[in-house]
């Protein structure tokens, strides 16, 4: 290496330590064997020969004429031995189970009382009407392509305006995961997930759902789906 790349190297070295010595004894640390390492790096051969008569630190690092110890700032070896010895992890875990042995229980009876749910909840289908009664469906079949599970099973027919009704929309929802693709798919909010989720039947049979079950569901709760429309629209 020449003469000029070494006096270079050597005064951004300084500087280096002399900035890292003013933030903090661990960035002078750090920045002590960094510089040390390309050191020797650099020199392989004059760094082996200029270390032989040196003793080695252990544990400490010099930083601008100063040994920095890097455990300095943790706790000492007695405290270590008095948490050890009255197991203060254990004794601060049983206070808190005491500090909540005396506040009201978190748990809820139901289905007598039932926790808050989202407007996002995704529960039982059910397809919507507009408010004259006609059926919002348009039979364009969206819900069916990106359903994953292929649990909607549509058959349309043309109305006599020319535009198009479903005469079949089927649900298996023993099939259905209940991603809301189908949902969010519908371009106009015919097939919707409510925040039913008290369903459960006694035979399979009763899970498929027809165009017949998913409008009575739809009536049923027409007020309730749109109020958890309107409240998330912003996002929509």
């Amino acid at each position: 290496m020449s003469l000029a790349r070494r006096t270079a190297l050597a005064g951004v070295s300084s500087a280096l330590r002399a900035q890292a010595t003013r933030r903090s004894p661990a960035s002078a640390l750090v920045a002590s064997r960094l510089l040390s390492t390309s050191t020797v790096c650099a020199h392989p051969h004059n760094a082996r020969h200029e270390h032989q008569g040196k003793p080695a630190t252990r544990g400490y690092a010099t930083a601008g004429a100063k040994d920095v110890d890097p455990y300095a700032g943790g706790p000492s070896a007695l405290n270590k031995a008095v948490h050890m010895f009255f197991i203060s992890e254990i004794m601060r875990g049983m206070w808190l189970v005491l500090e909540q042995f005396f506040r009201p229980p978190y748990t809820i009876m139901y289905p007598f009382e039932k926790g808050p749910l989202s407007p996002r909840f995704r529960g039982e289908h059910a397809l919507r009407r507009y408010p004259s009664g006609e059926e919002r469906c348009i039979a364009c079949k969206l819900c069916e392509a990106i359903c994953p599970a292929q649990a909607i099973t549509i058959e349309s027919e043309a109305r006599a305006d020319g535009s198009r009704k479903t005469t079949k929309y089927d649900i298996d929802m023993i099939k259905c995961i209940y991603c809301g693709f189908c949902q969010e798919a519908c371009p106009v909010d015919a097939i919707v997930e409510t925040q039913n989720q008290e369903f459960a039947t006694e035979t399979r049979e009763e899970l498929l759902y027809n165009k017949e079950k998913l409008l009575s569901n739809g009536d049923r709760m027409e007020a309730e789906i749109a109020a958890n429309l309107h409240s998330e629209h912003v996002y929509r």
